[in-house]
């Protein structure tokens, strides 16, 4: 019985602090999500009112603005190509480190990490001047572009982690099988690290869609994306 009522009270303790936990985290969500329902007037009361009845004006206003669905689809075809040819090009790159013997790879992997440390605003200017006398300046294959050089570093650290971490004798096993190099790429390192892809292609989609300031110097009001509109 004892036993019985220790387990009992650790675990309600326990619980106590997830729930507690759960509620302080989630606060600021529900606060955030009150407030797109509440009138102009309501969201700047003093004291905060908690019980009004919800309104979707502030959703109209928004989704029936004029060029809203251009600006929503510039996002998305910028954020998803960025996020699939970074993680393409960042896992050859990966791979390549991870399993190739060539001169100046130390110097490689360590240019790969200092170049994710260059803040991106300094790379603005250059490559406007580069993009303005290429032509793709103010288009969205221009901002891909600088999106994928500013991202493939860092999708080249972390999927190289998850490759370290495949033992080379499957790899091995599969070349006295007759497989090629590009063949034990495909069939075997990408699904092996599909977990560290699925990843990193989400925290690159993210990153590019959230992305301001190279949005606001490289694109025009035909192919700004949304952060650069609202």
């Amino acid at each position: 019985m004892e036993r019985t009522s220790r387990f009992n009270v650790s675990s309600f303790f326990r619980y106590l602090i997830l729930i507690v936990t759960s509620v302080v985290i989630l606060f600021p969500v529900y606060v955030m999500i009150t407030t797109s329902l509440k009138t102009r007037v309501q969201t700047f009361s003093m004291p905060p009112v908690w019980i009004f009845r919800p309104t979707l004006e502030h959703y109209k206003s928004i989704i029936f603005e004029e060029n809203f669905l251009r600006y929503l689809m510039n996002s998305a075809i910028v954020a998803t190509s960025t996020a699939l040819l970074s993680v393409f090009i960042g896992a050859l790159a990966a791979y390549a480190l991870v399993r190739f013997t060539f001169f100046g790879k130390r110097v490689m992997t360590t240019a790969t990490l200092l170049f994710r440390m260059v803040p991106p605003a300094v790379m603005i200017i250059p490559l406007f001047i580069l993009w303005t006398r290429i032509g793709i300046v103010s288009t969205r294959a221009g901002l891909i572009f600088a999106y994928i050089a500013l991202n493939v570093s860092f999708t080249i650290w972390v999927l190289r982690s998850f490759m370290m971490e495949i033992p080379i004798e499957i790899e091995e096993s599969a070349v006295i099988d007759g497989c090629t190099e590009v063949g034990i790429f495909f069939r075997m390192i990408i699904p092996l690290i599909s977990p560290g892809i699925a990843v990193t292609s989400i925290f690159v989609f993210r990153i590019a869609w959230n992305e301001f300031i190279m949005s606001l110097v490289l694109t025009n009001r035909y192919t700004r994306t949304l952060p650069v509109a609202r």
